[in-house]
C-alpha cells in the first residue's frame, strides 16, 4: 500500500504540531516534582533543573519553526507536489524535530544544530519545489 505523497504532508503537518507539545511533557514532569505553582507557573521556570529549561526551550523553538513548515507544507500540497522529494522533505522534517527536542533536552548541541538544519532545509526545500511547480507554464496538449 502506497500513501499519497498529499496525505504525507497533511500528515507530517499534523505530527509537527503535536512534537510541539512533547518537550512541554518534560516540564510538566519537573514542575510536578518542584512543586507546581498555580499563581505563578512562568515565575517557577528559574527554579526547574536545566534540562527541563531546555525543554521549555525546544517547546517555544517548536512554535518557531512549526510557523515556516506548515505553509512550506501546505504550499507543495496545493502546487500538487507528487514527488519523493517532497515526500521525504515532509517526514524529514518531523524526524529532525523530534530528535531535535530530544537533543535539547539531553543537552547534545551539535546534534541539536544539526537537526534543526534538516528541519529547515526540509521546508526550504518544499518551497522551493512548490515555487518551481507554480512558476512553471503549463504544458499544452
Amino acid at each position: 500500500m502506497t500513501i499519497p505523497v498529499s496525505a504525507i504532508l497533511l500528515d507530517c503537518i499534523a505530527a509537527a504540531a503535536f512534537l510541539i507539545y512533547l518537550p512541554f511533557l518534560v516540564v510538566g514532569y519537573a514542575r510536578a516534582r518542584v512543586g507546581y505553582d498555580q499563581a505563578a507557573p512562568r515565575a517557577m521556570f528559574d527554579k526547574l533543573p536545566a534540562y527541563a529549561q531546555r525543554a521549555s526551550w525546544a517547546h517555544q523553538n517548536s512554535f518557531e519553526t512549526f510557523i515556516v513548515f506548515a505553509p512550506a507544507a501546505l504550499m507543495a500540497y496545493i502546487t500538487g507536489q507528487n514527488s519523493t522529494i517532497a515526500a521525504g522533505a515532509a517526514i524529514a522534517f518531523v524526524v529532525a524535530r523530534l530528535f531535535y527536542s530530544v537533543f535539547y533536552i539531553l543537552n547534545i548541541p551539535v546534534a541539536r544544530s544539526l537537526m534543526f538544519g534538516i528541519g529547515t532545509l526540509s521546508s526550504g526545500t518544499l518551497i522551493i519545489l512548490s515555487l518551481i511547480s507554480a512558476n512553471s507554464p503549463p504544458i499544452l496538449p
